[in-house]
């Protein structure tokens, strides 16, 4: 079992490089194995729209210059996903989310059904909106959510402070936690024959609200 944790602090070996690895400390305890990402600070483009991923089915975006090809292809062997940024202006990192963007639009079949979380580091507000940004990327594509004890949030400016946030440090070591129980259920549910659902009919309905 595997699980790809994003770093989308522009700052490499920063806060939200501290908590995941965290994360990723009790997710190897547990037997899972953890890769740490850092999402370039390489201009990078959002989407634009031009759909030929979904025309073409190839699980990719067309736009194949920058790390975005490269976390689908990483989805595709992972089990789980951890997605980890600083708060900026109450919302996540604006180049990270260039990168959800499209890598969830283009890659979907890479991540539907993989259990998925989201950590935030903030100096002190913004955490909440920021969250919820991050986990409507699971939601659409059909990704159970490990909980916390708590909202997974944890506060500080830099590696050193966040650590002193006792109540978050926790929080980054439930996620682990949670994951890696996600990840043995799902192994389990397999092993019994389950296997993640289809929608009814077989195919996505699609409806647009003006006809």
């Amino acid at each position: 079992m595997k699980t790809l944790l994003i770093n989308g602090s522009p700052n490499e070996k920063g806060s939200t490089w501290t908590a995941l690895r965290m994360v990723a400390d009790v997710l190897e305890e547990e037997g899972v194995e953890a890769e740490i990402f850092q999402v370039p600070t390489d201009p990078v483009r959002g989407c634009s729209g031009c759909r030929v991923c979904k025309k073409q089915q190839t699980n990719r975006c067309v736009l194949d210059d920058d790390a975005v090809n490269v976390i689908i292809k990483k989805m595709e062997t992972a089990d789980a996903l951890v997605l980890g940024t600083p708060v900026y202006y109450a919302a996540p990192d604006g180049h990270l989310l260039a990168v959800l963007n499209r890598v969830f639009f283009s890659g979907t079949a890479a991540f539907s059904g993989k259990p998925a979380a989201a950590i935030c580091v903030a100096r002190r507000g913004g955490t909440t909106a920021t969250l919820e940004v991050l986990q409507k990327y699971f939601t659409i594509a059909g990704m159970p959510i490990a909980p916390a004890t708590y909202w997974p949030m944890i506060h500080g400016l830099s590696g050193e402070e966040i650590v002193r946030d006792e109540e978050g440090v926790q929080s980054m070591q439930m996620v682990g936690r949670t994951m890696a129980w996600l990840l043995k259920c799902i192994e389990a549910g397999k092993a019994a024959g389950a296997v993640y659902p289809s929608p009814p009919g077989g195919q996505k309905i699609m409806t647009n609200f003006i006809r």
